[in-house]
């Protein structure tokens, strides 16, 4: 796995990272500890949470792996973010607030069992509070050391915009074959300001490990794929016709087009279960043929 720079930053991080986003829910802390050893040992280090992810157990479980010590905590790039509480009353769920994002730090680090995360991002855009108070808590951050990085998710290019910042060196938005709008204005915003986009989603929640291709659904496969649109459809015969003639599987083909496209940092994929992932790391040993990619791009738009 390589080792890339976020933006303009000096920070590391592997060009595939880690999501936790099924743990606490379908992965329990044993499977969670041996699939976060498998990716260490493949060269792997930034390490994807946030305190919204399954109502906080998520990163209860990744506390409880942290704490093991299996993988020593300087060996991983820990990224959380706050600003987002799902369980709250509709138009309540995102504070970003000075108050509301000090206190959510403090809390996932106290939750963590750690001092400090190596990223730290704001979690949505919130048009109640000033992007200068956004910016001046991201500062005080990194400043006391509760973090060495700040970035921000799910932000438009203009509201990047507005919050531009030196302390700024992270964006983290779905990026896939079939989320492709960031390259309208987030990617070009974020190589303007220097700042490394990080691409979430990279598989489309499942869709894009080929599962619902055309003509081959069946019984739960059927119900997503009869909720897919034709250009869903179109995107994964496609992808699974690549996979097909590459010998690989359509989630890896996904995945290698996601991590390699211009600006990407990282892509933080997610896994159930170790034989998931051992399949998409096999992602480290995968180029795609330029005819390929081209494909894929011309398909997908």
């Amino acid at each position: 796995m390589k080792q890339r720079l976020v933006g303009a930053s000096g920070l590391r991080v592997s060009d595939l990272g880690l999501g936790t986003g099924t743990w606490g829910v379908g992965t329990d802390a044993a499977e969670a500890q041996v699939m976060l050893r498998m990716f260490r040992d493949a060269g792997g280090t930034l390490v994807d949470s946030s305190p919204a992810y399954n109502g906080g157990r998520a990163q209860e479980v990744l506390a409880a792996v942290l704490a093991d010590a299996a993988v020593p905590r300087h060996e991983i790039v820990l990224s959380s973010s706050a600003g987002v509480v799902p369980d709250s009353p509709v138009g309540r769920r995102v504070d970003c607030s000075r108050r509301a994002l000090m206190h959510q730090l403090d809390e996932t680090l106290r939750v963590l069992g750690t001092d400090h995360l190596d990223l730290w991002s704001v979690g949505y855009w919130d048009e109640r509070t000033p992007p200068a108070e956004v910016l001046d808590t991201l500062d005080w951050a990194v400043r006391t050391g509760r973090t060495r990085y700040a970035g921000v998710r799910d932000y438009a290019g203009w509201q990047l915009a507005v919050t531009a910042s030196p302390r700024v060196v992270a964006t983290q938005h779905e990026y896939s074959l079939l989320a492709r709008g960031i390259e309208e204005e987030l990617v070009p915003a974020a190589r303007h300001l220097g700042v490394g986009v990080i691409a979430a989603a990279p598989l489309a929640q499942g869709v894009l490990t080929g599962r619902y291709r055309s003509g081959q659904a069946t019984g739960v496969r059927a119900e997503v794929h009869a909720r897919l649109g034709y250009k869903a459809h179109t995107v994964v015969d496609a992808l699974t016709t690549a996979a097909e003639g590459l010998d690989i599987s359509p989630a890896v083909v996904a995945l290698a087009w996601a991590r390699d496209r211009a600006g990407v940092a990282s892509a933080v994929v997610g896994a159930s279960h170790r034989g998931q992932l051992r399949e998409l790391l096999t992602v480290a040993d995968t180029a795609l043929p330029r005819a390929i990619v081209k494909a894929l791009d011309d398909v997908s738009r």
